[in-house]
């Protein structure tokens, strides 16, 4: 790719100058002169100078990647203070299976600090090869450094296919990874699979409000980068039988360079379990009626040992935090049991809860969609029901 001023056109007005986020244009002699170090080609000086067009991308078609060159299967390993995240185990569990369609290595790339016995039990999960980043620097996230690391073992191993969680995290960085490998980036997927015929990587995941499934493939870039949604995929089993490689890579500190500097860690007490990781979630939405009704969905929750969740409009209501929102907008659960209380069931409630094993549902309206999916529906006012639900487990637990 490359840009060009032509001078003949340009007149010297500075819109570009103003529209460029990276300070990459500057003016001399009444002409726009661009810094190809800083640009990073978004494009928005273009739109800004399209009264004169002076300035114009071109893309250098010599330059276009052989897909034979790239073979593998790599997974991004997400860890929070030295323990690897649930998501990266159901990573290496359908890499797995996409590198043995393929015929190929699952390689897992993991970054922290102090982690080698981490590194060596993904090779358990069924890593073939593990790629592991060691520096104090790395123990807490931070893109610039992430994606400049990832991008490096994107350019020196060049897999196929690079898989990671479509978390905080993977929705941080991996756009960045993708747009500077130039790869091609399917988001949120809730399904993979392959293309056995051409070796393309089938990202299947919610479009339009979740009204339709789309399938996606990248047929010209490598690798083929895809985030997944949290639980709705498999995780990986355990087999200490299995042996792979481990590649320790010693990052030096000096060679790390951050725009940003972290100030404070502020974490969110709670005192149910996190919705993502629970078997048992109870959710409460609009039908709860204020923020104080949510102790009963907390209660219950409590006595059954579960996590409490919420729709959105609970959270934009102000009722709950953002951290408890399933659904599309929110996160992805798949709970052993979903109670869902005063929720009538949006489309985007229900394409974050739909795949929970079983599902019990409380509403005052009987044509709610929510009882579409439930297993189980009670009609009546939530406010009367949870407390004999909880006052009969508690009794129960005795």
């Amino acid at each position: 790719m490359g840009i060009k001023v032509n001078l003949e056109k340009c007149v010297g007005c500075t819109l570009c100058v103003k529209a460029c986020a990276m300070d990459a244009i500057t003016m001399a002699d009444k002409k726009a002169v661009i810094d190809t170090a800083k640009c990073n080609l978004c494009a928005a000086c273009i739109e800004a100078c399209k009264k004169f067009q002076a300035i114009t991308i071109t893309k250098d078609t010599s330059s276009k990647i052989d897909v034979n060159d790239y073979k593998n299967v790599a997974v991004f390993i997400e860890q929070h203070e030295g323990k690897i995240a649930g998501v990266s185990y159901e990573m290496l569990g359908e890499g797995r299976k996409l590198a043995d369609q393929l015929g190929e290595k699952l390689v897992a790339v993991l970054l922290g600090s102090n982690m080698g016995d981490a590194a060596n039990d993904l090779v358990k999960y069924g890593a073939d090869k593990v790629v592991y980043c060691d520096s104090p620097e790395l123990v807490k996230f931070r893109d610039d450094t992430y994606c400049a690391l990832v991008c490096e073992f994107v350019n020196s191993d060049k897999p196929a296919i690079l898989l990671a969680g479509a978390t905080a995290v993977g929705r941080s960085f991996i756009p960045k990874v993708a747009a500077r490998v130039w790869g091609g980036l399917t988001a949120d997927c809730t399904g993979l699979d392959i293309d056995k015929e051409r070796k393309l990587l089938l990202g299947t995941r919610p479009a339009f409000g979740g009204n339709l499934m789309a399938t996606i493939i990248a047929p010209h870039h490598r690798p083929q980068i895809a985030t997944v949604r949290h639980k709705v995929m498999k995780a990986a089993t355990r087999d200490d039988s299995r042996t792979g490689e481990v590649e320790i890579k010693k990052v030096d500190a000096s060679k790390i360079v951050e725009r940003t500097k972290i100030l404070d860690f502020v974490k969110e007490i709670e005192s149910t379990v996190n919705i993502a990781e629970a078997d048992i979630i109870v959710s409460g939405g609009r039908g709860m009626g204020k923020a104080e009704n949510f102790e009963l969905i907390r209660d219950l929750a409590l006595a059954l040992g579960g996590a409490v969740g919420a729709s959105r409009a609970a959270v934009d209501n102000g009722w709950i935090p953002y951290s408890h929102q399933v659904g599309q907008t929110g996160k992805t659960v798949c709970p052993k049991l979903y109670i869902a209380c005063g929720i009538s069931g949006s489309v985007q409630h229900m394409a974050g809860m739909q795949s929970s094993d079983f599902i019990i549902a409380i509403n005052k309206d009987p044509a709610a969609d929510i009882f579409q999916i439930a297993n189980l529906g009670l009609v009546g006012d939530a406010l009367q029901i949870l407390p004999e639900l909880t006052k009969a487990f508690k009794e129960r637990n005795k």
